[in-house]
């Protein structure tokens, strides 16, 4: 591990030039300076400086580590002054975004036991299912379910939800029971505007991988439409475990040929950056991947 009066040494060279100003910087000796960047630098493994009798420079190791220290200081100075200043507390407000029906059903009880227990935090929640700029909109975060994450994003995985595909049991006795994926061309079907596969549904069976185009009555951007059409007898649906699980355990769903699977989703936490990462927004992530340990559904 890293030794934080070695690497303070180290940072004030670098903003000196040399030893002796690092040295007046720190209050340090000379020898002292000295002694903590060699020892930094058998750590590591690595020369990070260039001495000369007339200059210092930064190899390119220490380039490297030189960036990365600063942004590591900064954010433990960050760090240390929130704490500070709010005496252990996490303060002001947590801009979020999350997907509607899944913001509803499963992120909205949980938001008051979070500002229960930070109660200098207060938060601003956008329901949509749009793909919003973090950045560009001034996200602190915002819940994902994909299998295909923005790679320029980090995430922490919260939960994972399976797609099922279900009917009622009046439309199936009225319809008949479809036994195999291709079968679903020649039934009414309701689907999502932003499933990543548009109007092709895939599914991995006993044969493999097999896909079917659809033609929807509905095209939506609400998974509860689709769930209202389903309950009501007029078709197929291929929605979220974590939206017509309960259906289906109570028996108005059921779920069709469950040997055909769709694809899996991962529910995420996205944010821009680890970089200086406020600790309101790391209390966040950390109490929800707590509460998803166990998923509702």
């Amino acid at each position: 591990m890293l030794d934080l009066q070695q690497l303070g040494s180290f940072l004030a060279v670098v903003r000196a030039g040399s030893f002796v100003g690092a040295a007046d910087a720190t209050g340090l000796s000379k020898a002292a300076v000295s002694r903590h960047v060699a020892e930094l630098e058998a750590h590591l493994g690595v020369r990070l400086l260039h001495r000369t009798t007339r200059r210092l420079s930064l190899t390119d190791d220490g380039q490297r580590f030189h960036l990365q220290a600063v942004e590591l200081v900064a954010a433990l100075e960050e760090l240390e002054a929130e704490i500070a200043s709010s005496g252990g507390e996490v303060t002001g407000r947590l801009r979020i975004n999350a997907p509607l029906t899944f913001g509803n059903l499963h992120l909205a009880p949980l938001w008051p036991r979070f500002i229960a227990a930070h109660p200098k935090v207060s938060l601003d929640i956008t329901l949509n299912d749009r793909v919003v700029d973090l950045v560009e909109e001034g996200y602190d975060l915002a819940i994902r379910i994909t299998d295909r994450l923005d790679p320029q994003l980090v995430s922490r995985r919260l939960a994972t939800a399976r797609m099922v595909l279900c009917a009622s049991p009046h439309y199936l006795a009225a319809h008949g029971m479809p036994r195999h994926p291709r079968e679903l061309a020649h039934h009414p079907v309701f689907a999502y505007s932003y499933w990543s596969g548009g109007d092709d549904w895939v599914f991995r069976g006993p044969e493999g991988e097999v896909a079917v185009r659809v033609s929807p009555r509905i095209h939506t951007n609400s998974g509860d439409t689709c769930r209202a059409a389903a309950l009501e007898d007029q078709g197929i649906v291929l929605q979220p475990d974590f939206l017509v699980g309960p259906d289906v355990r109570r028996g108005a769903l059921v779920e069709l040929m469950p040997e055909y699977r769709s694809i899996e989703l991962g529910v995420f936490a996205v944010y821009a950056t680890r970089k200086h990462m406020p600790m309101k927004t790391r209390r966040l992530i950390d109490f929800l991947v707590e509460a998803f340990a166990t998923p509702m559904w």
